[in-house]
């Protein structure tokens, strides 16, 4: 039963009622964000590292609500696209607090990004040096590092950054090209777990720092990338325990250096904010004798639970009305779609109450990440979920 007890650590009886109240208008599926909740993260960063420059990455939650009320926190923004370049912008913030964090981007898209302003970009390969150096003269540098994710219930390794050998290359290149070589990014993986990830990932910085100095190239700034996590089903250590440790990690290895220390939380800031309310479409079993239902939602992997692939994510899911009654049994939880693949939980076995019926409500916890941005737009028909703020 530990999956139930779980989810309902995580919400109170007063938003039980108010999300209740708020899903009885709403055609489902529908995420619902609560802003005071975002804010609430940013400020809890914001205090446990001061002095770090916090650059929201907007792929996590691209809710114009969302990314304004951190602008008027004084958040900058990690952009991956000039759509999302034109919607921060558009919302007012100056191209001074952009960094254009995608390491993968056409050479028209920086002459766009550099002509609107920006001037921080992040990198990779050769060739993105040379096309930045072609079309945003000047511009500075963070060149991402190679990690493997370890630790991370959703790794970011294989296609971003390079070896550090690569790395010092480039820097190198870069500065030849009249480019000006700003520090070392690199990202643990989504939802880290192992804290100690980070160690491993600035000692690499350390190692670079005193190469490239050595050479007459000071590095100025250190971007620690994403990975700080949410609460989903399994525990997670509190923000404050992984900021105080890379906070130390960041003393022993630059002791004496005044470094610029840059963050991109997206997860973290946004996924407790978020609930999903969905509506069971069908339970069944595939025989007389199978003991496990199935249970499928209307709402899957295309419609934003795409975090769900490998059952990577776990999200906690609440049973409006039947909380403390009843008795409940393992379930495969499926969406709607005919594609095989749209089934969330099979191998991990959800508990879901005996007396749950059809056309009964569903919540699902902590989906404020990475859910209405993963949304595909129509496959089989279905619209991209449809996301409000909670009131």
């Amino acid at each position: 039963m530990g999956n139930k007890s779980r989810a309902f650590e995580l919400i109170t009886e007063d938003e039980m009622i108010r999300i209740g109240r708020f899903a009885k208008d709403k055609q489902t599926p529908f995420l619902a964000i609560d802003l005071n909740k975002v804010g609430q993260r940013y400020d809890e960063l914001a205090a446990q590292m001061p002095g770090a420059k916090i650059y929201f990455a907007v792929k996590a939650n691209p809710l114009d609500e969302v990314l304004k009320l951190l602008a008027d926190r004084g958040s900058c923004f990690d952009v991956a696209s000039r759509y999302e370049i034109d919607q921060v912008l558009a919302l007012g913030v100056p191209p001074e607090r952009l960094s254009y964090g995608n390491t993968i981007k056409k050479e028209r898209d920086i002459a766009y990004a550099y002509e609107k302003g920006i001037r921080l970009y992040s990198t990779d390969s050769l060739s993105d040096v040379q096309k930045i150096a072609r079309v945003a003269p000047g511009s500075m540098l963070n060149f991402r590092l190679l990690l493997d994710g370890a630790g991370a219930d959703w790794p970011l390794s294989k296609k971003f950054g390079a070896h550090p050998d690569m790395v010092y290359k480039l820097v190198k290149s870069a500065k030849k090209l009249g480019l000006d070589p700003y520090g070392v990014s690199f990202h643990v993986g989504s939802q880290q777990r192992d804290i100690g990830q980070w160690d491993n990932a600035i000692a690499l910085v350390k190692y670079l720092f005193d190469a490239l100095k050595e050479d007459g190239i000071r590095l100025r700034c250190i971007n620690l990338g994403g990975g700080f996590p949410a609460q989903y089903l399994k525990p997670t250590l509190g923000m404050s325990t992984y900021t105080q440790s890379i906070i130390q990690y960041l003393k022993e290895d630059f002791p004496d250096d005044d470094l610029e220390i840059i963050t991109e939380p997206g997860r973290s800031l946004v996924a407790d904010s978020g609930i999903i309310v969905a509506e069971v479409v069908l339970i069944s079993k595939k025989s007389d004798t199978n003991r496990t239902r199935w249970v499928y939602l209307d709402i899957g992997k295309f419609s934003g639970l795409i975090e769900t692939s490998d059952e990577a994510i776990k999200y906690p899911f609440i049973f409006p009305g039947h909380e403390g009654r009843g008795e409940w049994s393992e379930a495969i939880l499926a969406g709607p779609t005919c594609d095989s693949a749209d089934i969330l939980y099979e191998d991990y076995k959800y508990m879901v109450p005996n007396t749950l019926k059809e056309g009964e409500h569903v919540y699902i916890l902590t989906t404020g990440a990475y859910t209405m941005s993963y949304s595909a737009i129509s496959f089989n028909g279905f619209p991209p979920l449809q996301a409000y703020i909670l009131k």
